[in-house]
């Protein structure tokens, strides 16, 4: 799943997320004690302005995002496009820039041992680290 594609099914829960269960986690995303944040980026074409439920794992010099649909996601393109976002988490926002790809290998030292257990029983392949914005 490293260069985009995924399972049909997977696709399916992908597209069932984007129009139905993010809307209504953007109401929780990104507040203290809820697990998901929220990752602020601009269209690469349209410049409109978007918001995307993620979760978010503060490490020492940024915060790491699983890809659990691969790197060909929408959200994951704009931030690319542009090298920077903003990621709220725990009810605050961090600009972030310098967005890089890892693969599971080289995220997972970064990782809490919760989460790290957690993204490996998913099967996650890929994350996008961002450095906070200096």
């Amino acid at each position: 799943m490293s260069n985009g594609t995924m399972t049909p099914a997977r696709n399916a829960v992908r597209t069932f997320n984007k129009f139905v269960l993010n809307p209504a986690m953007l109401h929780l995303a990104g507040r203290k004690h809820w697990y998901a944040g929220v990752i602020r980026h601009s269209g690469r074409q349209s410049g409109k302005n978007y918001a995307t439920p993620v979760v978010v794992e503060r490490v020492t010099d940024g915060f790491i995002l699983p890809l659990p649909y691969g790197t060909g996601v929408d959200w994951l393109r704009n931030v690319l496009a542009a090298g920077r976002a903003s990621v709220t988490v725990n009810g605050q926002t961090y600009d972030v820039a310098e967005p890089e790809i890892l693969d599971a290998a080289t995220a997972a030292p970064q990782l809490s041992a919760r989460r790290r257990r957690a993204f490996q029983r998913f099967h996650i392949d890929n994350y996008l680290k961002v450095k906070l914005a200096k």
